[in-house]
């Protein structure tokens, strides 16, 4: 985060535990970030590394038997980690809005698109219904659909794909939120639509000084939308600095190694890279660097101490014994 920007969210070692029947398997360990206000941060890394999980625990949403053992999240002053259910609520989707992966498991079927936006409007604002359908019209505006006072009457069903996930951004926009943390929001959508999704929502973070976290496995999309890469892995954050100088010159062994296994990284013709193994069971994380088992670079000391994420001379942070 730059120096002269505002603090929106302070995030520091945050940990997410699932209490299982023998024991309690960690799914977020010790994460820490800052996010400034109308900062955009990307989350990145392999299915199963903790990023849904890390954005969940953000707004206190993970399900039983899933909680939060340790860390604090400081958003605009206050502790979300102290607060009640009811003080929740009033947090979110109304302070900080949440965009899922699949729109049509967010949007009711059976309700039409205005009766869904103006319901989520009067929940969070005293006002009358009249009002509440001006505000969702300038939303469905803002996110570029067409005829929008027309399709407050249509249901889901009615919409493509990319159309549905700008109506899920219409109604994340609603109650003009400080931050909005966007879980895979792509992943579901056709390469042209998502590059209109991702050019859309960088558009807004810039119209409307709303804070983004984009969580995705794609290092490509982040590239496109963020300014900084927190890149997870088995539950950590290994590394973490601006986005160009990640993707530009990765330092984590991890990084390095995502971001070789892009396609466009290899010859026309030949194999696509990999990186050896795969990610360790989270209820049988090894000792020392929780990446060891997969690291061309690994010693004796990955395997017992433990990195910490700290600024390397490199540049960006980086939990890594050799990097430098």
């Amino acid at each position: 985060m730059d120096a002269n920007t505002t603090r929106l969210l302070a995030v520091r070692d945050l940990t997410i535990n699932f209490k299982l029947r023998r024991q309690h398997l960690t799914a977020v360990n010790r994460v820490s970030f800052d996010l400034g206000k109308g900062e955009r941060l990307g989350i990145v890394g392999e299915s199963g590394a903790g990023k849904s999980v890390t954005g969940f625990g953000m707004l206190n949403l993970v399900r039983r038997p899933g909680y939060i053992a340790d860390g604090t999240i400081n958003f605009q002053g206050q502790e979300l980690t102290q607060l009640g259910e009811e003080e929740l609520r009033r947090i979110r989707g109304n302070h900080i809005s949440m965009i899922f992966q699949d729109p049509m498991m967010t949007l009711n079927p059976v309700l039409t698109i205005g009766i869904q936006m103006i319901e989520t409007l009067m929940a969070h604002r005293d006002i009358s219904p009249k009002e509440a359908e001006a505000i969702a019209i300038n939303c469905i505006r803002k996110v570029a659909i067409p005829s929008p006072k027309k399709r407050l009457a249509q249901y889901p069903h009615e919409f493509s794909g990319g159309m549905r996930q700008r109506i899920v951004i219409a109604i994340a926009l609603l109650t003009n939120p400080a931050l909005i943390i966007a879980d895979e929001p792509t992943t579901a959508l056709d390469v042209t639509i998502q590059a209109d999704v991702l050019k859309l929502l960088l558009n807004l973070c810039g119209s409307e000084g709303m804070g983004l976290i984009l969580i995705t496995h794609d290092l490509a999309v982040v590239s496109q939308v963020t300014q900084r890469i927190a890149v997870m892995y088995a539950g950590s954050i290994v590394e973490l600095g601006p986005t160009g100088q990640i993707i530009q010159n990765p330092r984590h062994p991890y990084t390095q190694g995502l971001l070789g296994a892009l396609p466009q990284k290899s010859e026309q013709g030949g194999r696509l890279q990999q990186i050896p193994g795969i990610m360790p069971n989270l209820t049988k994380i090894p000792a020392g660097c929780v990446f060891n088992n997969r690291c061309p670079l690994c010693r004796d000391n990955c395997r017992t101490e433990v990195p910490a994420l700290e600024p390397k001379k490199s540049g960006g942070k980086v939990a890594c014994h050799w990097v430098d």
